[in-house]
């Protein structure tokens, strides 16, 4: 670990990763660009699916200003659609280059409305959890081909988070901040399920989960596409105590929990990372205790079950 210029927050030295194939979703903007940025910096060549390509050609734009000779690939992906997705699996899998690396990043957090993606599941729900399982099911061919590690990114939200099983989809009722935890656990969940089917069937995947504490990122600023025309409160506080080194992380340094998960040695199947700092808001990362919500094995495997119900895809 070194120190970087903020101060108190820590870097995370990676291994060389030449020879190796990533996927990041969500690698646009925030985390995951920070993400894909420094895998492409270790030598891996890393698949960007990006729901709007002019933010993905910015992107590896800003990838390539930093690492002249990263191999970038950019491919189209909407997780709120599982058309999108599965025509992304068909692509990579008429490709057959095997994958090493997933990082199930990309999200969407608190609309102020209830809003529904193109299949009619709750947007976040549908995004951040049903549409990662769906891709991760349709790559399973390549990510088995590859002996991969994928992490799925969770949130500090699913320590508090609950499955509302009468009712995922809100439908009844809609809250964007109790909808969003749901959706997160649900992330964590299905991380930790993978690890358990993978071991059982001899997929030869490994699966664990990551959380990237608390940052200011694009997730709570403005976002017109989600029904927000402003930044919120929440975020404009954590930009202040990012700036002092207070409490929460950086963009920086929120992407280093899934990078020691995704990419270090010492990472183990069905391990839980984040920030070290108290309450885990920010921090160095590592291994972490799984919150009482990521221990209920019943709740994974029901999920799990729903989960391909939901989708339409299985992992047999």
């Amino acid at each position: 670990m070194s120190r970087t210029a903020h101060g108190a927050l820590p870097d995370l030295a990676l291994p060389d990763l030449s020879g190796r194939r990533a996927l990041v979703t969500g690698a646009s903007d925030g985390v995951g660009l920070r993400i894909a940025t420094r895998l492409a910096g270790a030598g891996a060549e890393v698949l960007l699916p990006v729901r709007n390509p002019r933010k993905g050609e910015a992107a590896v734009e800003r990838i390539r200003a930093r690492h002249p000779a990263a191999r970038l690939v950019l491919h189209e992906l909407d997780l709120a659609s599982l058309t999108s997705v599965a025509a992304l699996g068909t692509t990579l899998t008429a490709e057959g280059e095997p994958i090493h690396l997933l990082v199930n990043n990309a999200g969407v957090m608190t609309p102020p409305e209830r809003q529904v993606t193109a299949d009619g599941f709750e947007l976040q729900l549908g995004t951040n959890h049903l549409g990662h399982v769906a891709l991760t099911a349709h790559l399973l061919p390549l990510l088995r081909a590859g002996r991969a590690r994928v992490t799925t990114q969770s949130s500090i939200a699913a320590r508090r988070g609950t499955i509302f099983w009468d009712d995922p989809n809100a439908e009844r009722r809609y809250d964007g901040r109790r909808s969003y935890a749901q959706s997160k656990l649900a992330c964590a969940l299905f991380g930790l399920e993978l690890a358990r089917r993978s071991a059982a069937a001899g997929w030869g995947v490994t699966s664990n989960v990551s959380h990237p504490g608390v940052a200011p990122t694009s997730l709570l600023a403005a976002r017109p596409e989600v029904g927000r025309a402003g930044d919120t409160r929440d975020v404009r506080v954590i930009r202040r105590l990012s700036e002092r080194g207070l409490l929460v992380g950086t963009a920086e340094s929120a992407a280093l929990p899934a990078l020691l998960a995704v990419a270090s040695p010492e990472a183990r199947d069905g391990g839980f990372y984040g920030p070290g700092w108290p309450g885990h808001l920010g921090g160095p990362p590592g291994p972490q205790r799984p919150w009482a919500s990521l221990r209920r094995a019943d709740d994974a495997a029901r999920l799990w079950a729903l989960s391909e119900e939901l989708t339409g895809v299985s992992f047999a």
